[in-house]
């Protein structure tokens, strides 16, 4: 029996019958997508609300109760505070006092005994159930699969209603716990979840524990993004919007046209103008507009609203707040942050020093036994030191024209520092983007310490790549002559890219984010501007008590 509510107060959170359909299929989908409104579109999602779409317009009165007239309504909203759901039908059907739930599905007929699957049934009992307790006599049900064009009758028997309400309990006990469910193991069906990419199934099943092997670990999310950043960086542009496109348009003509599917942040360097009408549809896309100034400094960011992920902030901010726990992640920072300038001189400097790299090494594991932030900070300021000391030797005889001897910003005096400072704040604003994405707050860090107009957590996550990108593409850039001593400007003691250089400069940075690279700990390939999400959301996995601690990516 269901009870009866003593007074509203008691009334339990209302269940949508869609999320039973999640729970029943996957408790982890559940999770991410009840509790911490966490939704990522795919194929079949897109597909789902095609096939949703004639059912989406209200039409149809509902009588209240049990009236014995025909009904034929799509998209009625219903609730029932006693059982703890609620639901939108996409179609109800009734006649002689009796109503039907329809349930589109935008799949085939599945083949097997009960041509439906249990997550389905499970939803379009509950759908029964919130029928039942406004009156309608409601005894079954019927799924509509629209791509095979069948319709697939569901009695709700005792059985079906019994375990539609243990299935209801258990996903509102999960629910209370606030503890994320385990990943599945090896299941067949993580590679069509949308949500495989905010999961990380086997990632977070092998560093948790002895669930699975290394062998085990497949690559479930794509090796490259379909999507990329639009730089603007010319005087006088405008960014408008044109049917699903953006158009960039300068003294009112167009010149570049790219579909809105294919952007995922527009970065606008000095005075560029962007309608609202493209601010509008940028900001429903989640697509993130930054600003920089005309000498590449990142100051600001436009985004829709923000994450929903209130839980993950609480948690980011707990630990923040605490310094030990603080320091145990700061120390993962900085270890992957050595540990890569290392690799960094060993693969260029081919007449590196033994010594230096035996010291790097030293620092690397000191980090393990740093007692404060403040050791930890001095630690990676003389690792910082001892690198930067030595990058001049990763650059080759043709390189002869840049001289560097020393690390400087603010502003940078040299060609080298100046490539350098702008790939920085580049790679800080794309950090910014994915912390925000996987709804971190960018200007809580652990290493970093919060300040107006930082993005400490952005910082942070940054350390263990600014060697392996940053400084790979300066290398690469001056080595192979793409940018020269007539791609910089001298202002004073200050020495700038010209918006040539800086074109240049920002493709081979993505030319490097695309690059493809064997994961160190989990051995499939994937691309850095993946690694770089990979990351993130495995500190977040951290954060939630999921894994025992944060492992830095470090190349080979």
């Amino acid at each position: 029996m269901i009870p009866d509510p003593t007074s509203p107060s008691d009334l339990p959170t209302l269940i949508p019958a869609r999320m039973l359909n999640e729970f029943t299929y996957c408790p982890r989908l559940f999770y991410l997508e009840w509790i911490q409104s966490q939704f990522v579109e795919s194929v079949d999602t897109l597909e789902g609300q095609f096939a949703h779409r004639r059912v989406r317009k209200e039409e149809g009165a509902v009588p209240e109760g049990a009236e014995a007239e025909k009904i034929h309504a799509r998209s009625v909203y219903l609730s029932a505070p006693r059982a703890g759901l609620t639901a939108k039908l996409d179609l109800l059907e009734g006649e002689g006092g009796k109503v039907v739930p329809v349930d589109y599905k935008h799949g085939s007929v599945p083949d097997n005994p009960e041509k439906s699957w249990e997550p389905e049934r499970v939803q379009l009992c509950a759908q029964g159930i919130i029928l039942r307790e406004n009156g309608f006599d409601c005894q079954e049900g019927a799924l509509y699969f629209v791509q095979s064009k069948q319709r697939v009758t569901v009695p709700f028997s005792e059985v079906l209603v019994n375990r539609t309400l243990e299935l209801l309990s258990a996903a509102r006990e999960v629910a209370g716990t606030e503890s994320i469910p385990l990943p599945l193991i090896d299941s067949p069906k993580c590679p069509r979840c949308s949500l495989v990419s905010v999961c990380l199934p086997d990632e977070v099943n092998l560093l948790s524990g002895e669930r699975i092997r290394v062998d085990d670990v497949r690559r479930l999310i794509p090796a490259m993004d379909d999507a990329l950043p639009l730089y603007l960086q010319e005087h006088g542009l405008v960014l408008s919007k044109k049917g699903d496109n953006l158009a960039v348009l300068k003294s009112g003509k167009p010149v570049q046209e790219v579909r809105l599917l294919e952007v995922s942040q527009v970065c606008l360097f000095g005075n560029i103008q962007v309608s609202v009408q493209a601010l509008r549809a940028l900001c429903e896309r989640g697509i993130p507009i930054c600003y920089f100034s005309f000498g590449g400094w990142f100051f600001g960011i436009t985004h829709g609203l923000i994450h929903k992920n209130a839980e993950l902030r609480i948690r980011q901010f707990g630990v923040a707040s605490d310094g030990a726990s603080s320091l145990t992640i700061a120390r993962s920072f900085v270890e992957g942050k050595i540990r890569n300038q290392r690799t960094m001189l060993r693969r260029n400097f081919e007449g590196c020093p033994q010594p230096v790299l035996d010291e790097l090494s030293r620092l690397s594991d000191l980090t393990a036994l740093a007692p404060s932030l403040d050791v930890l900070i001095g630690i990676e300021g003389a690792a910082a030191q001892l690198y930067f000391a030595n990058f001049s030797g990763m650059l080759k005889s043709g390189a002869t024209d840049f001289d560097f001897n020393e690390r400087n910003r603010r502003p940078p005096t040299d060609p080298v520092n100046a490539l350098l400072s702008l790939l920085y704040s580049i790679l800080a604003k794309d950090l910014t983007i994915t912390a925000m994405a996987v709804g971190f707050d960018p200007y809580i860090g652990f290493l970093h310490r919060p300040r107006y107009g930082r993005p400490a957590l952005a910082l942070d996550l940054m350390e263990e790549f600014r060697a392996i990108i940053c400084d790979s593409v300066v290398i690469a850039v001056l080595n192979t002559g793409e940018v020269q001593l007539s791609d910089f400007i001298q202002r004073g003691p200050a020495v700038a890219l010209t918006e040539d250089g800086r074109r240049k400069l920002i493709k081979a940075y993505e030319r490097r984010r695309d690059t493809l690279v064997s994961h160190p700990i989990f051995g499939y390939t994937i691309s850095y501007r993946r690694i770089m999400e990979v990351q993130t959301r495995l500190l977040a996995r951290h954060l939630a008590g999921e894994l025992p601690s944060y492992s830095p990516f470090c190349t080979r």
